[in-house]
């Protein structure tokens, strides 16, 4: 399976898996959790601990307006999600493009003032 993983304070990284529980636990570091978060049929595949484990912030989902809503912790992949199955699939190389442009920079957060800043990351 073709998915795109995105860790913290690095570039997507496109990588072929084999689909198993095991081995997608393994990247997120503990229990599944997908999220739908797009209008394309992609899951966001995180840990479903990652804020109580402390685990680094990593990317922010944004609004239509590209305010941010929630921060996702720890590294995810991104998958693809057929609409008449509850399993995963890989991405089409379309949208393994789209969302490596959408997650490339990664960023760092602040709480100030009641209020999350988002700072891009520079990375090499």
């Amino acid at each position: 399976m073709r998915v795109l993983v995105v860790e913290p304070e690095r570039r997507p990284e496109a990588r072929e898996i084999d689909g198993s529980l095991h081995t997608m636990q393994g990247i997120v570091g503990g229990l599944i959790q997908p999220v739908y978060p797009f209008d394309d049929p992609v899951a966001l595949v995180c840990n479903d601990e990652g804020k109580l484990m402390n685990l680094p912030a990593n990317r922010g989902l944004r609004d239509k307006d590209g305010q941010i809503y929630d921060i996702i912790f720890g590294t995810f992949f991104l998958c693809g999600v057929p609409a008449d199955s509850d399993h995963f699939t890989s991405l089409t190389p379309e949208q393994i493009k789209t969302y490596q442009e959408k997650f490339y920079t990664p960023e760092m957060f602040w709480g100030m003032d009641g209020r999350i800043v988002c700072l891009p990351l520079e990375v090499d």
